[in-house]
This record gives C-alpha cells, sequence and structure tokens, in this order.
C-alpha cells in the first residue's frame, strides 16, 4: 500500500514518565512505535546491541535498533522470524 507520508512509522511520547528511556542524543528522533521490541523473541538473532545477564536474562538497554526512525523498515523485515516463533507445529 502507497501512503503520501509514511508518519506511522514514527511515534514519540515525550509525555512518557520513562521518555527517553534510553540515553539518545536527540530526543526528536526517539522513536517510541517500538516501546517493546519484537525482536527480542529472536534471541541472538535479533541483529541488536545486546549482552546476556549472568542469569541468562537477554539485556538490550544498550540497544537502539526499536528507537531509530528506521526502525519500522528493519523490524517489519524481521516478521517472518517472529511469525516462525509464533507458530504452533
Amino acid at each position: 500500500m502507497k501512503t503520501q507520508t509514511e508518519n506511522f512509522k514514527f511515534f514519540s511520547h515525550k509525555d512518557c514518565e520513562f521518555f527517553p528511556c534510553h540515553k539518545v542524543k536527540n530526543p526528536d528522533d526517539f522513536n517510541c512505535l517500538f516501546c517493546y521490541c519484537p525482536l527480542y523473541a529472536l534471541g541472538d538473532k535479533c541483529g541488536g546491541n545486546f549482552k546476556y545477564t549472568e542469569n541468562g536474562i537477554k539485556d538490550c538497554s544498550d540497544c537502539m535498533i526499536p528507537h531509530t526512525r528506521k526502525a519500522f523498515d528493519y523490524i517489519t523485515a524481521h516478521f517472518d522470524q517472529i511469525k516462525e516463533l509464533a507458530q504452533k507445529k
């Protein structure tokens, strides 16, 4: 579907009490659309800047992928992988 704008790809919720939830240089470019990253479920195949804690928990606090202006295209490109995880086998 072709649209005149791509405003749906970016949302900044500056009234959120956690805004911005990561340290950023320019809060005006902080994308809140994927507040909880759908790529988390991909584990080490998400492509983000993450680490695992001593307890084996994935820590994405240093990752900015879902919070960039290009996040929509990057994340939706991985929907087939996410869909595979959700399918009943």
